[in-house]
């Protein structure tokens, strides 16, 4: 079970931090990540992260964005910094446990201009 937290209503160059909690038994994660999705558009990558720890991230975010992870805590968090109307979506996370793919439920993000 993962379990999102942190959406909410910001204004234009502020910022929000997402968390969300992998719980259950869990013998291993091999990925965590989060995706969006705006009214009328598809479901996006926004960031991930590996065990490695590896990062990635769609390119509208770069330099914006931060994903980080507490393996101990099975958590993922996304760091959201300049945020702009364009970020507004709801965001889920997304994790690969014990090599079967996970959601949470989504949490909103809403940025005004």
């Amino acid at each position: 079970q993962l379990q999102a937290s942190g959406g909410g209503l910001v204004q234009a160059g502020g910022s929000l931090r997402l968390s969300c909690a992998a719980s259950g038994s869990i013998s291993s994660i091999d990925a965590m990540a989060w995706y969006r999705q705006a009214p009328g558009k598809q479901r996006e990558l926004v960031a991930a992260i590996t065990s490695g720890p590896t990062t990635n991230y769609a390119d509208s975010v770069k330099g914006r964005f931060t994903i980080s992870r507490n393996a101990a805590a099975n958590t993922v968090y996304l760091q959201m910094n300049s945020l702009k109307p364009e970020d507004t979506a709801v965001y889920y996370c997304n994790a690969y446990i014990d090599l079967r793919s996970f959601w949470g439920q989504g949490t909103q993000v809403t940025v005004s201009s």
